[in-house]
């Protein structure tokens, strides 16, 4: 097994994620990321230990998600880079769609994957700008 640098991969990986973002499917959300996991962004950090902390941490987003109206979301993958065997570093822009057809710009993140044996795995995101 090696890191996955193969962008099918990792775009059905961030389909599945954006779609369970926007659906506020937390379980969906929760299954995405390797444990711990780590949130970083210039104001805060927060670590999880386990699928329930990660489904609480969001939580707090999903009123965000419906008060916008986003209905999906688009990851677009801007760079890739395998840092080791198993984990590979990929910037992603989101773009997402509303309610009523209209794009909605995102925020930019980098995302450390980690390749377990059921795909890529988030352990750790990073707002940047």
């Amino acid at each position: 097994m090696t890191a996955s640098t193969d962008l099918d991969t990792l775009s059905d990986f961030f389909d599945r994620y954006g779609t369970a973002l926007t659906s506020t499917d937390v379980p969906a959300i929760a299954a995405c990321y390797a444990l711990p996991g780590l949130v970083v962004a210039d104001t805060y950090s927060f670590s999880f230990t386990s699928p329930a902390a990660v489904a609480l941490s969001f939580v707090g987003a999903a009123p965000d998600y419906q008060e916008r109206e986003l209905i999906a979301a688009n990851a677009q993958l801007e760079d890739v880079q395998q840092v080791s065997a198993l984990l590979t570093e990929v910037a992603v822009r989101w773009e997402f769609l509303d309610s009523q057809g209209h794009a909605v710009p995102g925020e930019r993140y980098r995302y450390l994957l980690r390749t377990t044996d059921e795909g890529p795995a988030i352990c750790t995101v990073i707002r940047t700008a």
